[in-house]
């Protein structure tokens, strides 16, 4: 038999590919942040550029009845709305006009701060140059090219655009009367009673009996009353909710 020493070794696997940035806040914590890429900052900026272009058509449609008064306002409401549209949604909403909060998008200074008046007005008058030669063309490419996608608007403001960070709820545990343990469970006997508790109402009633007897044995549980039990056990871990 070949000893396993002798065996060749084969080379480690490359690390899973990985798009959050973390950083530091000032109080020391590590803040992850997942930056978004391409596909949906475009849907993101469509759905804006629509948006924009459903109100430009009403605001002239209205404005078509003052006559010259009319173009005057008409040009400045163009001005305003297609320079500070963006803007004031981002200093405003979170960071969020209406096409990224649709996307579950929101733009962050570097450090994961909000976006602030400065930079959200860099960042939105380069886009000329984002747009460059046609198409967001060099937009695109330095969106690709980047580690964490950022355009040269991102670039040159500081900002980073990321997924809004999802609230996380804690699946609902059966109702129980609160039981201790036989005795003092470990981290993975916590776990594993925990998320019998917690998957239960995804599951057919023979495969929570066929769990909660194997579980059964090692926790000093009768089978018969396995589920009930179990149950309980799990909501005293939990403690009140």
């Amino acid at each position: 038999m070949i000893p396993t020493s002798a065996l060749p070794r084969k080379a480690p696997l490359p690390p899973p590919l990985d798009t959050r940035y973390q950083v530091e806040t000032p109080e020391g914590i590590d803040l992850p942040l997942r930056p978004a890429g391409l596909p949906p900052r475009a849907l993101a900026f469509a759905i804006d550029l629509g948006l924009r272009a459903l109100i430009l058509g009403l605001l002239f449609l209205g404005l078509g009845f003052l006559g010259k008064l009319g173009m005057g306002l008409g040009s400045l409401l163009l001005f305003v709305v297609s320079w500070w549209y963006m803007v004031l949604f981002e200093v405003l909403n979170q960071g969020r006009s209406p096409g990224k909060q649709l996307l579950g998008l929101r733009v962050v200074q570097d450090d994961g701060t909000p976006v602030g008046w400065s930079a959200s007005l860099i960042r939105n008058l380069l886009r000329f140059v984002d747009m460059l030669p046609l198409g967001y063309a060099l937009g695109a490419i330095s969106c690709l090219q980047h580690p964490t996608f950022k355009r040269l608007g991102d670039m040159a403001a500081g900002t980073l655009v990321i997924y809004r960070e999802q609230p996380v709820h804690r699946p609902q545990l059966p109702a129980a009367q609160p039981l201790r343990a036989p005795f003092t469970l470990s981290l993975n006997e916590q776990r594993a009673v925990l998320g019998f508790a917690e998957r239960q109402a995804q599951l057919s009633s023979a495969r929570v009996t066929e769990l909660a007897t194997l579980l059964a044995e090692p926790l000093l549980v009768a089978p018969t009353q396995a589920v009930a039990e179990l149950n309980g056990i799990a909501r005293g871990l939990l403690g009140p909710t």
